[in-house]
């Protein structure tokens, strides 16, 4: 019983870091369509919102993950 709970929080810690690098493939594409719309016009106040807070949180993560990782 002990070993298949186990199995099953490896399984969950794996699903949370695959939904995690598709949150983060999903944010990095959405960035890159709104700088495309941003070179063809105006963003509008929700897109530029939109565009800066998606920014932030990829480096907010990419921060985290660095000082989990690598950091004390």
């Amino acid at each position: 019983m002990l070993k298949s709970l186990f199995e099953n929080v490896n399984l969950l810690e794996n699903v949370y870091q695959i939904s995690i690098a598709v949150l983060l493939l999903c944010s990095v594409f959405s960035v890159r369509l709104l700088k495309k719309l941003k070179r063809a016009r105006n963003l509008s106040f929700f897109e530029y919102t939109m565009y800066i807070i998606i920014r932030i949180a990829i480096f907010l993560w990419l921060a985290s993950f660095l000082l989990i990782e690598y950091g004390a």
